[in-house]
């Protein structure tokens, strides 16, 4: 079976973490985890679940790069963007139709966008 990878993008500008996630309708949120946790389950029962997690935000962020020999830390994330992946699954499913059915099964479950791409194979030989 194919891995695909599914991810929730985030707006750069909040930045939004379980911290600022509080500040939500308590049901609201409530009702978003509880069905996130029913995707959850209903991935794992299917034997389609792999791994799955939350993402700090990018200011929380370091790259490390080397250059000629020379390890650098920077305190930031690799690129600007006005978005970023704030969490992600990785599922396992038999064909890409499959894994967009899981994918509009978690962004009803989030009540917004996932974006879904499969998983580089390692090459033959």
């Amino acid at each position: 079976m194919t891995q695909y990878f599914l991810t929730v993008p985030h707006d750069s500008a909040s930045e939004p973490t379980m911290e600022s996630m509080q500040e939500f309708d308590p049901a609201e949120l409530a009702a978003v985890m509880a069905a996130v946790d029913e995707f959850n389950t209903a991935l794992k029962d299917a034997g389609a679940f792999v791994f799955a997690a939350g993402l700090n935000p990018p200011s929380t962020a370091k790259t490390v790069e080397v250059v000629a020999g020379e390890t650098r830390v920077l305190d930031e994330p690799f690129v600007e963007a006005p978005s970023y992946v704030g969490g992600f699954w990785v599922i396992e499913a038999p064909d890409e139709a499959a894994a967009v059915e899981w994918t509009a099964k978690a962004a009803a479950a989030l009540q917004g966008r996932i974006e879904v791409r499969a998983v580089q194979e390692a090459p033959e030989g």
